[in-house]
């Protein structure tokens, strides 16, 4: 697993289908692109999902969030869906999201997300190699390197 940066970005565009009626992004939505985003973050470090399954027996599902809804995403933008590991634990991640348009910033998201074994969908610690290399990716707070 190779070292991405401090704050992961992957950008996205608004389609049709991301829409309501109004053509803003339907609030829903948002919860879709953050979870792509922790997706391709994963994979940037050499794991897939399904490999995180495979090798090492272990899904991780969002425990909760907070988020706050600050301005609207319309048809056609271009976004950036931000990625940080603020704190890493046995058995739980914690992220700091956000969604810009360009400079920007349309949502904010603290995502709690838990480690769970595969088979049984219980709570269960992240295997220590595996633990050892998202501690080496956790950003603190504030810090801007």
């Amino acid at each position: 697993m190779s070292a991405v940066e401090s704050v992961f970005s992957w950008p996205t565009r608004v389609y049709w289908e991301d829409t309501d009626a109004g053509g803003l992004v339907y609030h829903a939505q948002y919860l879709a692109f953050l979870e792509r985003a922790r997706t391709e973050w994963v994979r940037a470090l050499g794991y897939g999902q399904d490999g995180l399954r495979r090798d090492h027996g272990l899904l991780f599902v969002v425990a909760g969030m907070q988020i706050g809804f600050l301005k609207p995403a319309r048809l056609d933008d271009a976004l950036e869906v931000t990625v940080e590991l603020r704190r890493c634990r046995r058995a739980s991640l914690i992220f700091a999201q956000t969604v810009r348009r360009g400079e920007e910033t349309l949502i904010g998201a603290e995502v709690r997300v838990a480690a769970v074994d595969a088979e049984h969908l219980r709570p269960c610690a992240i295997p220590p190699a595996l633990f050892a290399q998202l501690q080496a990716q956790e950003v603190q707070a504030g810090r801007d390197d």
